[in-house]
């Protein structure tokens, strides 16, 4: 690919906030439950690049088609890959698409087909747009796909905070995450935060069922802990992590879990990772997809 904008790129990210940003001057948007996704398109080539700079063409052939065929011959957006069932948004059914086997691969894209949502334009032509306001650049997103038919969309945007707030609260059911707040001026920057969300909250007690030391600081600093919620037939399932820690915090960590790792790994419900894996149940330290070449390694 020859582009103004060639892969791989890191995306821009959000920061997350407990509120809806009331001052200033925002384009709001839903925040959709899918899998991040750079589109690069030049001529007869298409890129579908995940968040961490992994190609998704190979899991989601469905999209490759319509990219091409609705998509100016050289561009790059930013969206999301979504997976709608029964009138809402089911991320789980969007997970199993990972899937090494082409022939299930090819299954599941006729069985539960994608589709991709964008939000931001990078470059079109052979002008590279990330310098210029989101104001515009989301002007020239609807120029281009602002008619786009399925399985490519385009996402709400609004400037009034009544209606962003409107989309907060019905939305949920939907099963979308929220709402997105863009600075109007702002930029493109790659991998910075310079964006807000709000994400819907859920409270559960869960269970701690592990750690994973800090990349900058391990046996002295606790990175992670490893949240867990145990179903009907006694599986303890992997529910997700919990890391916005101080540095002070990380360090009280390791002292106050120390006297639970004695011994722990003996009746451990992960301590067979790779057979519960097998088993369909939710556990960490397996490398995915996502993670090759991550130390995904964890203490009990």
């Amino acid at each position: 690919m020859q582009l103004p904008v060639n892969p791989p790129i890191l995306p821009m990210l959000a920061k997350r906030v407990s509120e809806i940003p009331t001052t200033g001057s925002w384009i709001f948007e839903p925040k959709w439950d899918g899998f991040r996704a750079l589109v690069f398109h030049d001529g007869d080539e298409v890129l579908i690049q995940s968040r961490d700079e992994k190609p998704l063409n190979r899991y989601f052939p469905e999209l490759i088609e319509p990219l091409k065929k609705q998509l100016p011959k050289r561009c790059v957006l930013d969206g999301e890959v979504v997976l709608a069932r029964d009138g809402g948004l089911d991320f789980d059914a969007l997970q199993l698409r990972l899937h090494p086997a082409e022939s299930r691969v090819r299954m599941l894209a006729e069985q539960m087909p994608a589709s991709i949502v964008f939000f931001d334009l990078l470059c079109e032509g052979n002008k590279d747009l990330r310098n210029i306001p989101f104001q515009k650049r989301r002007q020239l997103l609807e120029k281009l796909v602002g008619s786009a038919k399925p399985p490519l969309h385009i996402t709400p945007a609004t400037t009034e905070l009544e209606v962003a707030e409107d989309w907060f609260r019905r939305f949920e059911g939907a099963g979308l995450d929220g709402v997105v707040a863009k600075p109007t001026e702002g930029i493109y920057e790659s991998n910075r935060r310079v964006m807000f969300k709000v994400k819907h909250e859920r409270e559960c007690d869960c269970v701690v069922a592990g750690f994973r030391w800090h990349k900058k600081g391990e046996r002295t600093a606790v990175g992670s802990l490893l949240l867990g919620l145990f179903n009907k037939k006694g599986d303890l399932h992997h529910v997700g992590v919990c890391a916005s820690f101080t540095d002070q915090k990380r360090k009280e960590l390791v002292d106050f879990l120390e006297p639970y790792r004695k011994n722990a790994l003996k009746n451990h419900p992960w301590k067979e990772w790779a057979t519960a894996e097998l088993e369909m149940k939710r556990i960490p330290g397996a490398q995915s997809r996502w993670s090759q070449g991550k130390d995904m390694s964890w203490e009990p």
